[in-house]
């Protein structure tokens, strides 16, 4: 049985990667403070809503998935009835293994998930990390679940600020990007709907191209651009403009803030 600690956009898009993958949803629990969203919920995925005690007894795993400043509350309201062997799996942003840890029961096994919300989609990516009392079958075990809606990756917890500036901002970085293609676009004469489209699809297949073709992306870059044409002048301007460099400085930005919160 799992246990959902919320039902936000992450959580529903977890829970639907769940039943959607297959979980039972007689065997899903999932805890709301708004009484109009369990009934959503249940209504929507047949789940069984209710408290956060009630969410996590008897549950083999337990996804939290409220607000960063929400976790430490929640986790001590639970506390006393969570089955030592029962797998946390956070999914809040900064929160260290240790600070969950001191949050629940000794012994009690945690694992820090960074997801990013293109699990909305079942396209999600998810680096995962064990805290001190989590196994090798534990972290298999959250791979599984974070799975339903996506990839995933074990790394060090040491590296998850650095990975959560690279695929758990990543969404936003690409969006930015997308709202200036599509404006320039319709600035170049396009309605806004054709530039969107064009925009989407070549998303949407560069992505595939570099996750399937096995080349670098200098190599996948340099195949579009001929010398002397269009593409090299539209990387020229980027180039004069520092756009690289602007990403440099805001993924490292990122970084930086992931840590100031993990020691907040």
């Amino acid at each position: 049985m799992i246990g959902l600690l919320g039902a936000g956009m992450m959580g529903e898009a977890l829970l639907a990667g769940l039943v959607a993958a297959g979980w039972d949803p007689a065997e899903i629990r999932v805890a709301e403070s708004r009484a109009a969203r369990r009934d959503e919920i249940t209504a929507k995925y047949g789940v069984i809503t209710g408290t956060a005690r009630a969410a996590v007894d008897g549950a083999d795993a337990v996804l939290v998935v409220v607000k960063p400043h929400d976790v430490c509350a929640v986790l001590d309201e639970v506390s006393p009835v969570l089955d030592p062997r029962t797998l946390i799996i956070s999914i809040a942003a900064g929160l260290t293994c240790g600070t969950l840890e001191a949050h629940l029961p000794a012994g009690q096994p945690v694992v820090r998930v960074m997801p990013n919300t293109a699990a909305l989609v079942g396209e999600g990516m998810a680096v995962i990390a064990g805290g001190t009392a989590a196994t090798p079958a534990h972290l298999v075990e959250a791979e599984r679940i974070l799975g339903a809606v996506g990839k995933t990756m074990v790394i060090q917890e040491a590296d998850i600020d650095a990975a959560t500036a690279v695929h758990g901002s990543g969404p936003a970085y690409l969006m930015y990007v997308a709202q200036a293609m599509i404006d320039a676009g319709v600035l170049l004469g396009l309605t806004r709907a054709a530039a969107t489209a064009l925009t989407a699809q070549t998303f949407v297949g560069s992505a595939k191209l570099l996750a399937e073709s096995g080349q670098h992306p200098t190599v996948l870059k340099e195949n579009v651009t001929s010398p002397g044409g269009t593409t090299a002048a539209a990387l020229r301007a980027l180039d004069d403009h520092g756009v690289a460099a602007a990403f440099y400085d805001a993924m490292e930005r990122c970084y930086r803030r992931s840590l100031e919160i993990g020691r907040a």
